[in-house]
């Protein structure tokens, strides 16, 4: 005889499987720049992408199970090739694209047993700034609009919050870089990023400046010479931290050091106290002296 569950308490169920295996992944950032919008992942793997082109000025970006965002990725690709061919390569916007995603997974999450164990950024690049679209959809078909930057994956909040932090307007492609690198290495001990290399990174570009496809790859030498540059971007803001610990320690030790003069006080107070009651003992010693030789005679 089957069990009754409610409908609140599988939706939790599926909402709790599917958060608890994204978390397992490595994190995912977009991130805006000067010239365009930047994906950074790390991914030692050549082949299995987790950043794509869908579409001119249109990619894709995912963590998760690869065989679940591949499928959603072939089928955006789809979804655009067919409204441009059908309408007009303006019409196919990461906004549409983002919605399409949306239903689908929103459709999998209420009515098939396991969801998608995926979450997935659309971006699209503007003429201007202003004008591009960064859309984030998770594993139960919600929408976010998102600005400046977006990360994803198992310590999002923790990148997140480093992002908020070191992120800038109008920043240059080596300092975002910088930016993406210093977040994803901000929890180690090491956080500048310089042990992360251009074989463990997987970086991607939508170029604003770009003629006609504006999506590419950053590789090889000209990832070797990024990395050079936004190394020392992403110590200088690491390197802040250590002086706020130690001006910490040195109100700590200020603390301290008031706190013994403060004891020796109270020890001085104390002596002068001693020596008081040792003075008093002598006048009370004197006086039944006194006492006692008037008695005698």
């Amino acid at each position: 005889m089957p069990f009754y569950v409610s409908p609140e308490q599988a939706m939790k169920d599926k909402a709790d499987y599917a958060r608890k295996n994204i978390a397992r992944g490595r994190n995912t950032i977009v991130i805006q720049y000067a010239d365009g919008i930047l994906f950074v992942a790390p991914n030692p793997s050549r082949a299995l992408h987790k950043i794509s082109e869908i579409y001119d000025r249109i990619a894709f970006a995912a963590v998760g199970m690869y065989n679940e965002f591949e499928n959603l990725r072939k089928a955006g690709v789809r979804y655009a090739d067919f409204n441009g061919y059908l309408y007009d390569r303006g019409d196919v916007t990461a906004l549409g694209l983002a919605n399409a995603y949306a239903q689908t997974l929103g459709t999998i999450f209420t009515e098939s047993n396991k969801p998608y164990e995926v979450e997935i950024v659309v971006a699209e690049v503007g003429q201007t700034a202003e004008r591009d679209q960064i859309y984030r959809i998770t594993f139960d078909g919600s929408v976010a609009d998102e600005h400046g930057y977006v990360a994803m994956g198992g310590q999002a909040d923790r990148v997140a919050s480093a992002l908020k932090e070191r992120y800038a307007e109008g920043m240059t492609l080596a300092a975002a870089l910088g930016v993406a690198l210093g977040a994803l290495t901000g929890g180690q001990e090491n956080g500048d990023g310089t042990d992360i290399t251009a074989a463990q990174l997987e970086v991607a570009v939508l170029n604003r400046a770009g003629e006609h496809r504006r999506f590419r790859r950053l590789t090889g030498a000209r990832l070797e010479a990024l990395l050079a540059e936004a190394r020392p971007a992403a110590a200088s803001d690491t390197a802040e931290e250590p002086g706020g610990t130690a001006e910490k320690a040195s109100g700590t030790a200020e603390k301290a050091s008031g706190t013994a003069e403060k004891a020796g006080d109270a020890g001085e107070k104390a002596s002068d106290a001693g020596e008081k009651a040792s003075d008093a003992g002598e006048k009370a010693g004197d006086a039944g002296d006194e006492a006692g030789a008037d008695s005698g005679s």
